[in-house]
């Protein structure tokens, strides 16, 4: 009844324990959540009121394939000055509903049977899913904690093989927050261009940084890598706008018409009137980046306060994540499966964690620092007491 690609897809397990958190509290459970991948913080209010405005306007029609030609152009401008574009090309920009499916996009216009697609773990969930729906095989390259959870140019170059066609970064990263320095991508990126292969890097979290962090965008290291370098990102985490599903990404002329074809055959577009409210972010930019500041210090403030209370439990360690709002800790001390850990830990404790098993690094877990100061400190006081016991 079902087709390969349908039997083969896995569930998204953070939605899955998010929506167990949700579940339980629902029936009345003291539930501390640490499974939401998204911020808890509103929209900023001026992009309301331009998506607001796009609908007392009548924005609600279609709108073209790869997005809005306003935003489509502010955008390439925007890439311009970042040298992810030599040329401010719109049409090297595509618009799509929701970042995940500008990753999806990008591996199906891309990759398709025969082809293997690199994918470091820890990984975020949905990449080998998308590669198998494209048909293509996802092969993975494992780098832990005593590594910075960054795998190494070398490491890429021992999985090549002649089936190669694409290898996926994401810095800042999720499930862990670790970030690429400068040196660390540019071997890569010169290994792609030697080694003859794509990059999509997948930038959704690259205004979310710590500790003076930079975020370095691969596309941006010369022409060779413009050309090679398909670059994903969005509004969701950066603007909060996880529900306005918008997502972008720019490539090669022949890579993004692609893309946009694609889009027309399958979402025709994303939401018209939502993206009226991502072009005011982009118009309006200074305005937009003091809401990400103000939000920053809050998650500064809370991914210091989960660090230090996860590396005060005996039996955890943690490593300092630079990016993102994820910690990624390792909890294989206590002897149990990570799946195993996170399911006791939510039966016994009500606290929801996502087992790392679902980023292919059993032996961590996931928590996600965008909650409250509140559910941290009850959390961590409910973990501590769990690992105890164990």
């Amino acid at each position: 009844m079902l087709s390969q690609w349908a039997k083969n897809v896995s569930p998204s397990p953070t939605l899955a324990v998010d929506a167990k958190a949700k579940e339980l509290k629902a029936t009345g459970e003291d539930v501390c959540g640490f499974g939401a991948g998204e911020p808890d913080f509103d929209t900023p209010s001026f992009i309301k009121e331009a998506g607001a405005k796009a609908l007392a306007d009548g924005m609600t029609k279609y709108a073209p394939a790869g997005g809005l030609p306003a935003l489509r152009s502010a955008l390439a401008n925007q890439y311009q000055q970042l040298g992810v574009l030599q040329d401010a090309n719109p049409a090297q920009v595509v618009v799509s509903p929701g970042g995940k499916y500008s990753c999806y996009l990008a591996i199906l216009a891309t990759c398709g049977p025969g082809d293997e697609v690199l994918i470091p773990a820890p990984y975020w969930v949905s990449y080998p899913e998308m590669v198998k729906l494209a048909g293509a095989t996802p092969k993975f390259i494992f780098a832990g904690d005593e590594q910075g959870f960054k795998v190494s140019a070398q490491q890429i170059v021992e999985a090549l093989t002649s089936q190669t066609k694409l290898v996926i970064l994401n810095s800042p990263s999720n499930p862990t927050g670790c970030l690429y320095s400068k040196a660390e991508m540019e071997e890569i990126v010169e290994l792609a261009c030697n080694k003859d292969f794509l990059l999509m890097s997948d930038e959704i979290y690259e205004y979310l940084l710590y500790d003076g962090a930079e975020h370095f965008r691969p596309a941006s290291f010369g022409e060779d890598a413009r050309d090679r370098v398909i670059t994903v990102s969005g509004f969701s985490k950066t603007f909060s706008m996880t529900g306005w599903r918008l997502g972008t990404l720019v490539a090669n002329p022949i890579i993004s018409k692609a893309v946009a074809s694609l889009q027309s055959q399958t979402t025709s577009n994303a939401t018209t009137f939502a993206q009226y409210g991502a072009l005011a972010a982009i118009e309006n930019w200074d305005q937009a980046m003091a809401a990400v500041r103000d939000m920053l210090v809050h998650f500064d403030r809370r991914r210091l306060k989960l660090l230090y209370g996860l590396q005060a439990i005996d039996g955890v360690s943690c490593l300092r994540a630079k990016g993102a709002f994820y910690l990624f800790p390792k909890i294989s001390s206590f002897g149990l499966s990570s799946e195993d850990f996170s399911s006791r830990l939510l039966e016994d404790e009500k606290v929801a964690v996502v087992s790392g098993h679902a980023f292919g690094a059993d032996g961590y877990i996931r928590l996600s620092y965008a909650t409250s100061d509140e559910v941290i400190e009850k959390g961590l006081q409910r973990m501590k007491s769990y690992c105890g016991k164990i």
